[in-house]
C-alpha cells in the first residue's frame, strides 16, 4: 500500500478521510477530518502485522500519527478561540448597542425639556440626532483602547448580573471610578515619592520607573579633592597608594585626603608628600562629605564597609578598586587605576545606589521608641545572636505592627541587598540584585523546618525584642563590629536608611553583580552536558 494512499472504509460503511486531508478556507484543518485521519493511521496499524513491516514503514507510522495528534490539538484549539473571540464580539456589540440607547434617551430628556421651556428649535435637534447617530456609526472601527481577544477593552462595563433582573435594571451600567495612589508610611501621606505614582483615569493602574533604575552620574564641575581609603597592612596596597596619590597630585592637581596611618606612611616614603591632607580627630570626619568629591578604596569589600561607616550622613560617590579576597562591591582592578580613575574623573559613569540600614536599640527603661542610643548605620547586614550562652535565641519580631514570628535558634540577620551575599547567604538566604531596595530577613539555624527566609519592602520599620521570658540575653552586631547586648525588654529597631552608599560601576549595575557571583562564588558552574548521547526521539 502506498503512504500516500491512507483512505480505507469504517465498519460502518463510511468512507475515511485522507491524512494529507485539504484545508478549510481560513487556513485550519477540520478537526473531524483529522479525527478520520488519525483513525486511518491506528487502522493501517492494526491491519499490517508489526513483524512483517518494514522498519523504515513504522517510522513513517509513527511520524504520521504524530501529525495527525498535533493537527488534532491545533484544530481544538483554533475552535476554542473562535468561540471566546465570538463570545467577546457579542458582548462589545451588545454594550455597544446599549450604551446608544442610553444616549438617545439622554438626548431624547434633554429635547422635551427644551421644548417644554420653548427655547429649542425642532428641526435642529432632528438634524443634530441623525449627525450623531452617523458619527457614532463611523466612529465603530476608531474607537481607541487595547486590543484582547480581537476587541476594544472599554471603560463602561455592563453589570453582569443584569440578565436576570428587570428592563430597567438591564439598562443599568456600572462606570469605572478614577482614582488615585500615593504612597504612605506611619499612616502620613509620603509627598516625596508621589512621582512614582501614576493615575487612573478609567480606573487603570499603571507603574511607573522606580528609582532602581540604572543611575548614571555625571559632574556639573570638575572634582577638586579625593579621600584615599586602604586596607592596612598591606605592601602591595601600600606600593598602589603611593602611585595613585602622586599621579592624582601631579597630573589631575586634585587635593589628597587619606587616613593619619596613610600619611605617616607616605611622609616615611617620601617627604615631597606633605601636600597630602589629614584629619585630627573623629568630629573632623563629620564633615569630610562637605570637602570630599570622591573616594578611593584600595582593598576588598571590608574597606568599601569602612568608608561607608565613615559617613553618618550623605556619602559622596565611591571608587573601589579590588585587591581583597572575593570582592562584590570591588570591580576596578588596580592595573588599570589610570584609565579607570581618568574615566570616572571625565563622567559619566554608572552607579549603583547601595541602601543602608538605620538600627536604634531602645532600652526597657525607655520612655518611648525616640529615647535610643546612637543609631548605627550598616551596609551589609546587622546580626542578633545568642553570643557564649547555651540557650537558644527567642526574640519576638514585629514589621511596623504586625507580629512577624518568634525566632527560635541561633539568631537572625537582617540585611541589606548589597549584604546578601555575605553572611545572609551563608544563612540561606536569597542573592538579591543591589539596586532592589528591600530587607533581608535570615534566621540563623532556626529549631524549625519551616523556617524560610523572606524579603520585606523598603519602607517598613523592623522590630526585635527580647521577651522577659527569654533564658538569655542577645547580641546585636552591625556590620561585624559594635557588638550591643539586648537583655529583656530591650528592642531593636531597623529601617531603611535615607543615605545611600553609591559605588562606582565598571559596566553597569546588573553586569557588576552577574559578574561578581560568577567570578567570586563560581555560581552554577558546571560541565556541560555532553550532545552525543541518548536523545529523546519523541521531540
Amino acid at each position: 500500500m502506498s503512504p500516500s494512499k491512507l483512505d480505507s472504509t469504517d465498519s460502518f460503511g463510511h468512507e475515511e478521510a485522507s491524512v494529507s486531508c485539504s484545508k478549510p478556507e481560513n487556513g485550519c484543518v477540520d478537526s473531524l477530518s483529522i479525527f478520520h485521519s488519525e483513525k486511518a493511521v491506528e487502522e493501517l496499524l492494526q491491519q499490517t502485522p508489526v513483524a512483517g513491516m518494514d522498519e523504515h514503514l513504522i517510522e513513517f507510522s509513527e511520524a504520521l500519527r504524530t501529525v495527525a495528534k498535533a493537527l488534532r490539538r491545533a484544530a481544538e484549539g483554533k475552535a476554542s478561540a473562535q468561540a471566546e473571540a465570538a463570545e467577546w464580539k457579542r458582548r462589545y456589540e451588545l454594550e455597544r448597542t446599549r450604551n446608544i440607547q442610553m444616549e438617545q434617551k439622554a438626548r431624547m430628556a434633554e429635547q422635551f425639556s427644551a421644548e417644554k421651556n420653548g427655547d429649542i428649535d425642532c428641526e435642529r435637534v432632528k438634524n443634530s440626532d441623525n449627525q450623531s447617530m452617523l458619527q457614532n456609526e463611523s466612529n465603530e472601527h476608531s474607537e481607541t483602547g487595547c486590543m484582547k481577544h480581537g476587541i476594544w477593552s472599554h471603560e463602561v462595563l455592563r453589570d453582569r448580573e443584569s440578565d436576570s433582573n428587570s428592563n430597567a435594571d438591564r439598562n443599568k451600567i456600572m462606570r469605572k471610578a478614577s482614582f488615585k495612589l500615593s504612597w504612605w508610611c506611619n499612616g502620613e501621606n509620603g509627598d516625596q515619592h508621589k512621582h512614582d505614582i501614576v493615575s487612573f483615569e478609567r480606573g487603570n493602574i499603571t507603574t511607573a520607573e522606580r528609582s532602581s533604575k540604572q543611575i548614571s552620574l555625571k559632574w556639573e564641575s570638575d572634582p577638586q579633592t579625593v579621600l584615599i581609603l586602604t586596607k592596612p597592612n598591606s605592601v602591595s596596597v601600600r606600593i598602589l597608594c603611593v602611585q595613585m596619590v602622586r599621579w592624582l597630585r601631579e597630573r589631575k592637581k586634585l587635593n589628597v585626603y587619606v587616613e593619619p596611618r596613610v600619611k605617616v606612611e607616605l611622609l616615611a616614603e617620601s617627604s615631597n608628600f606633605s601636600y597630602v591632607q589629614t584629619w585630627k580627630d573623629d568630629s573632623e570626619i563629620s564633615h569630610l562629605h562637605m570637602k570630599v568629591d570622591l573616594v578611593i578604596t584600595l582593598g576588598g569589600d571590608g574597606t568599601v564597609l569602612w568608608a561607608a561607616s565613615m559617613f553618618k550622613g550623605p556619602v559622596p560617590p565611591i571608587v573601589p578598586f579590588s585587591l581583597g579576597s572575593l570582592g562584590f562591591m570591588t570591580p576596578f582592578h588596580s592595573e588599570h587605576f589610570k584609565d579607570c580613575l581618568d574615566s570616572v574623573l571625565r563622567g559619566p559613569i554608572s552607579i549603583t545606589l547601595r541602601h543602608r540600614l538605620l538600627c536604634r536599640v531602645v532600652r526597657d527603661a525607655a520612655k518611648n521608641e525616640y529615647e535610643t542610643e546612637e543609631p548605627f548605620l550598616v551596609l551589609n547586614e546587622v546580626t542578633i545572636d545568642r553570643g557564649i550562652s547555651s540557650y537558644l535565641t527567642n526574640l519576638e519580631c514585629y514589621c511596623d505592627n504586625s507580629f512577624v514570628t518568634c525566632v527560635q535558634g541561633d539568631g537572625l540577620i537582617l540585611s541589606t541587598t548589597s549584604g546578601s551575599t555575605a553572611y545572609s547567604l551563608a544563612a540561606g538566604g536569597s542573592m538579591v540584585h543591589p539596586q532592589v531596595p528591600g530587607i533581608l530577613f535570615t534566621p540563623i539555624c532556626p529549631h524549625s523546618l519551616s523556617f524560610r527566609p523572606l524579603i520585606l519592602p523598603e519602607h517598613v520599620t523592623v522590630r526585635i525584642m527580647v521577651p522577659f521570658n527569654s533564658r538569655s540575653p542577645a547580641w546585636a552586631s552591625f556590620d561585624g563590629k559594635d557588638r550591643k547586648l539586648l537583655a529583656a525588654g530591650d528592642a531593636l529597631l531597623c529601617s531603611m536608611a535615607p543615605w545611600p552608599v553609591p559605588t562606582a560601576c565598571q559596566v553597569d549595575s546588573t553586569n557588576d553583580f552577574l559578574r561578581s557571583i560568577h567570578d567570586g562564588l563560581h555560581w552554577n558552574l558546571r560541565k556541560t552536558q555532553s550532545f552525543d548521547g541518548p536523545r529523546d526521539r519523541d521531540l
